[in-house]
């Protein structure tokens, strides 16, 4: 039976003027229909048109933007031509959108329950108390830990994974026929978007609603779509079921897709290093470092975060540093660009030791550690154009001005594949994927030593960020900078990181060479973040879930202990009465290979080849394997 078609679009055509008043068409008269309980993924390259395609849902264009033509009909309704009060109902009412930052979209003075309650009230679809009991249903439905007192929080006060969820709910709360999700889970480690992922297909199965599903990720589309459109500069290229799109694509734009796919994890993706920038003395090294919020007490910060952390960073290497959200990843960047001053330890840059606040480091010092942020939304000036924003550290750390200024601009605007004419443009007028390339071309502008990488890839499409990735290593090689790239995407950092830092509740758990990570014996965690890694098939969310590692580990948050092994709540292979006692001891394998575990390295060769044995048992069943290749 064909289920009951709840949103059309038809011949869209959305356009702008340019500065000689011609038109410049952005939509291309796109055409697809939305059905009840079904999910629409919308994919494509960055700039291809899926947000303002999505955004046509709620009868609405960014600024410059109009509509040029087509229809939109939610039950018939053309929403373009409706009166504005009829419009203003609909957004919020009928139609409900979750934007790609949750950060940005909570307000942090307003408690959560507050926010999420606002629309359901304000359009009058739910009183003030029916709103209330709707939210803590829907707290219960996306499985957010203590769900009857979450909603008196703060937006500070929960974790990245859980204010994506609370958007859902904020989404959902008025009981709108379609939700419009923008990115909603880009911004997420692989663990988090797991459970993400498997919420949202619970609300919408249950409350018979349906969603336009906005991402470059097929991975993910792989999971929750049941109808795929292929966008190219505002054209579809190609649509169809999940399954015909995913396992028989007929456009060659779609394969090109396909094939720039983030691979699994596997040993030897690493990227080679070149040999002419290795030295003695390390780029950047961390000494014992501790550290936290709140002050400092008697040595110890009042909330602990990082816990005596070693690593090395050497020149033209990359130190990749991976974990879930809240395990400490960006507070390390964060003391080591001093930003955060440490409770104790050493930062040493080329020999010499470096002041721990920021303000007390030389300039050079400054130059030559850059960071760049994670939400490039919030870290460019809004009210700046980019040529501003680029040509602020050439003027401050090398002194250029005028058409020195103009024409370095220029070039680093070519370095990350962007045009010259974007220096006269606002953030606003960006893409999420260009204004994070903007985000670097900053940091590069600074020409450093070290740069630290703060998620740089999370919010670019598949075929953009392997162009970022390529440009970094190019950049890399032929300059010696070096990186500490921060990432919840495993697979990223496995093919551009000469050696990853595995880190859980601010502790290392495992570090060593790429390739000797990515091998067994593997850390229980590290097992977990490798099998969380979502792959391109119908069907992996609800077989990983099965998982052995699933099912212990993805249903329990990250919490900082102060004794004992941090993992030991959600290790499968805990000892009690060891594991969450004492501190775990070090490991030493070959080439700097580390793990801290309490197991033996008997015991992690032994868990090894008992995860091949179930990896056998799904190539006999003919399925691809669902976790990395070990040889």
């Amino acid at each position: 039976m064909e289920k009951e078609k709840l949103f059309e679009i038809e011949d869209l055509r959305i356009s702008a003027k340019n500065d000689d008043g011609d038109e410049v068409k952005i939509v291309k008269g796109v055409s697809f229909d939305v059905h009840k309980g079904e999910v629409v993924a919308l994919i494509g390259e960055s700039g291809s048109g899926k947000t303002t395609i999505s955004l046509a849902t709620l009868a609405y264009t960014k600024p410059g933007l109009y509509f040029a033509g087509g229809e939109c009909r939610l039950y018939g309704n053309d929403v373009l031509t409706m009166e504005p009060v009829a419009q203003r109902d609909l957004r919020g009412g009928n139609v409900a959108y979750l934007a790609q930052s949750a950060a940005a979209t909570f307000n942090p003075a307003i408690t959560i329950n507050e926010q999420v309650t606002e629309a359901a009230v304000l359009h009058g679809r739910l009183t003030q108390e029916q709103a209330n009991e709707r939210a803590i249903e829907l707290y219960h439905a996306l499985e957010l830990p203590d769900a009857d007192r979450i909603g008196r929080r703060y937006p500070h006060q929960v974790s990245g994974g859980q204010l994506q969820r609370l958007m859902a709910a904020m989404a959902l709360c008025g009981k709108p026929d379609l939700m419009v999700l923008d990115e909603p889970t880009t911004a997420l480690d692989v663990t988090t978007q797991i459970e993400v992922l498997k919420a949202f297909k619970k609300v919408i199965r249950e409350q018979n609603s349906a969603a336009i599903y906005v991402t470059h990720d097929l991975a993910v589309v792989a999971q929750v779509a049941d109808h795929i459109v292929v966008l190219y500069g505002g054209e579809i290229m190609e649509q169809g079921t999940a399954d015909q799109i995913i396992n028989r694509p007929t456009h060659a734009y779609t394969r090109r897709l396909m094939d720039a796919v983030r691979p699994k994890p596997a040993a030897g993706q690493g990227v080679a290093v070149s040999g002419d920038h290795d030295r003695v003395v390390a780029n950047l090294e961390v000494k014992d470092l501790t550290a936290g919020y709140g002050g400092i007490v008697d040595g110890e910060p009042k909330i602990p975060i990082l816990k005596d952390i070693n690593l090395k960073v050497m020149n033209g290497h990359v130190v990749g540093v991976i974990g879930e959200s809240g395990c400490g990843k960006s507070t390390l960047a964060r003391v080591m660009a001093g930003m955060l001053p440490p409770a104790r330890g050493d930062i040493i840059l080329d020999g010499k030791k470096l002041e721990g606040a920021l303000k007390n480091r030389q300039l050079d010092e400054l130059q030559k550690v850059q960071f760049v942020f994670q939400m490039a939304d919030t870290a460019l000036n809004p009210k700046q154009q980019i040529g501003h924003i680029i040509g602020r550290p050439l003027e401050f750390y090398h002194g250029l001005r005028g058409k020195k200024k103009r024409e370095k601009v220029a070039e680093i605007l070519d370095l990350v594949e962007l045009p010259p004419a974007f220096a006269s443009r606002f953030p606003m007028e960006l893409s999420g994927g260009q204004k994070q390339r903007i985000n670097l071309a900053r940091a590069l502008a600074a020409s450093p030593e070290v740069m630290l990488c703060d998620e740089v890839t999370s919010a670019l499409d598949s075929i953009v960020g392997a162009n970022v990735i390529r440009l970094l290593t190019k950049l890399r090689d032929e300059t010696g900078v070096s990186f500490v790239f921060i990432s919840h995407d495993l697979s990223t950092v496995a093919s551009f990181a000469d050696e990853i830092v595995v880190l859980y509740a601010g502790r290392i758990v495992e570090q060593g060479p790429t390739d000797e990570v990515l091998e067994p014996p593997f850390h229980p965690y590290t097992r977990l973040l490798i099998s969380s890694v979502p792959e391109m098939r119908i069907g992996w969310l609800e077989d990983t879930m099965k998982k052995r590692e699933m099912a212990v580990g993805i249903a329990r948050g990250v919490e900082i202990t102060p004794r004992g092994c941090p993992f030991f709540n959600r290790c499968p292979m805990a000892i009690e009465g060891t594991c969450e006692l004492k501190t775990p001891p070090i490991i030493e394998l070959r080439d700097g290979h580390q793990i801290a575990c309490h197991l033996t390295l008997e015991q992690l060769e032994e868990a090894e080849r008992e995860a091949q044995k179930i990896l056998r048992g799904y190539e006999k069943l003919g399925e691809k394997d669902p976790r990395i290749h070990v040889p």
